[in-house]
């Protein structure tokens, strides 16, 4: 089978290698410039007739990696054609698993979500609702394996506000703390610097890698606000950012290399 693009650019690894990667994709709305927020606002409550094309130009990038974490997907609303946009990924890109989290539910107007796709069997897959003033903000946590050793992947979408996402990081924290091999991947809305200066986030996770690509805007970047972080426990060969694929971000992708304990744990799932 002759490879996709996104496969030969990231090609797969030996087995002790996770590609993993982040993506806000604004549920499919094509964004290339700032006055686009404006005219093409109305997206967000209706449908487009190229969105499902958009989907399907994702999708093929998406294949090429074992964990994909997703922000700002719709679960199946007007605005989506009904299309759970987790679910319709997960099928073209050919993820055994997927899970949605509905973060805002807008009836059938929106259902703002979170998605994770994975080509390895979760163990426990949990919902976190982060706290902040605004409800709607939310973060996945997949278990892989079992025991001491299990990695732990979260996949998040923090406030938009500084006092929110200190709420926030400081709920990530506690959740993180107690464990070993861990991911935290997702839109977190601030720079590495601004990461740095929550020293409660930052004892709790080593800010690896700490300079993320510039994600933000995906035409022009200037903002590290799309992160990958990894435990000590973790390395990473290979972190960047993809081509632009039509959202106001860029996705970011990373190459990790798992422990023994963690790979041993993982066959016996």
């Amino acid at each position: 089978m002759t490879p996709s693009p996104a496969e030969r650019r990231w090609p797969r690894r030996e087995a002790e290698h996770l590609a993993l990667l982040t993506f806000n994709l604004q549920v499919g709305i094509q964004t290339s410039a700032f006055h686009h927020y404006l005219t093409r606002s109305w997206q967000h409550l209706l449908p487009h007739p190229r969105r499902l094309a958009r989907l399907d130009a994702m999708s093929e990038v998406l294949g090429a990696f074992d964990v994909v974490g997703l922000q700002e997907v719709d679960g199946g609303s007007f605005r989506s054609g009904h299309v759970n946009q987790v679910e319709y990924l997960a099928g073209r890109a050919g993820f055994p698993h997927h899970y949605q989290q509905l973060n805002r539910n807008l009836g059938r107007v929106a259902q703002h979500s979170n998605g994770l796709l994975s080509r390895l069997p979760p163990a426990r897959v949990e919902e976190h609702r982060l706290p902040g003033t605004l409800p709607g903000r939310g973060a996945i946590h997949a278990r892989f394996g079992e025991g001491p050793d299990a990695l732990h992947v979260f996949v998040a979408h923090l406030a938009l506000s500084h006092r929110g996402r200190v709420r926030q990081l400081d709920y990530l924290s506690r959740l993180v703390r107690p464990l070993r091999h861990v991911v935290v991947m997702g839109d977190l809305n601030c720079t590495p610097d601004q990461l740095h200066a929550h020293s409660r986030f930052r004892d709790a996770l080593p800010l690896h890698p700490v300079r993320p690509p510039l994600s933000y805007p995906s035409w022009q970047p200037r903002r590290a606000l799309d992160h990958i972080l990894l435990s000590d426990s973790l390395d990473a060969d290979r972190v960047e950012v993809l081509d632009h694929l039509f959202s106001d971000h860029l996705p970011v992708a990373i190459d990790v290399r798992l422990p023994d304990a963690c790979l041993e744990t993982l066959a016996k799932g």
